[in-house]
């Protein structure tokens, strides 16, 4: 969870290759898998650079625990490369201490664009913006981190 000086939240929208209309934009923070011999904390920042370009940041929490959500029956085999059920997260908190020409959502390295638009929003709007079968996780993860949603200073 990226959290700006004014307390709102960091997300991105994706298109997802299993929506059937093309046309369904889905709202969601960055996330991403952790690699082999690395560390949650260490994936959570790179994923972070590399969905968003943002590397100016405070670690301000850990969650304790895991978070998981299962995929729909209709998208098992579609969604998540076809090949998980569902996934098992662990979710970080971080101040971005950056300024906003710091974001870059374009692909970059080697790495294809996680989204097509973003935007900084209050946390009461988040379960509503992302998928269903997700939205426990982020009402979970909004529980967790609420505490460190206090706005810090104005905005840059």
């Amino acid at each position: 969870m990226l959290i700006d000086r004014r307390g709102l939240v960091w997300v991105g929208r994706r298109r997802p290759k299993w929506a059937d209309d093309g046309s369904a934009h889905i709202w969601q923070m960055p996330q991403g898998g952790i690699s082999a011999g690395e560390s949650a904390r260490a994936a959570a920042l790179r994923e972070l650079e590399e969905e968003t370009g943002v590397v100016s940041v405070e670690l301000l929490a850990e969650a304790p625990g895991w978070f998981t959500y299962d995929l729909p029956d209709e998208l098992l085999g579609i969604a998540l490369k076809g090949r998980y059920r569902g996934q098992r997260q662990k979710w970080f908190a971080m101040r971005f201490t950056g300024t906003e020409r710091e974001i870059d959502i374009s692909p970059r390295r080697g790495h294809k664009a996680e989204f097509n638009d973003w935007r900084w929003t209050p946390v009461s709007e988040l379960p509503r913006l992302i998928v269903p079968f997700k939205r426990q996780v982020y009402r979970d993860v909004v529980r967790e981190f609420r505490p460190l949603l206090r706005p810090t200073a104005p905005a840059l």
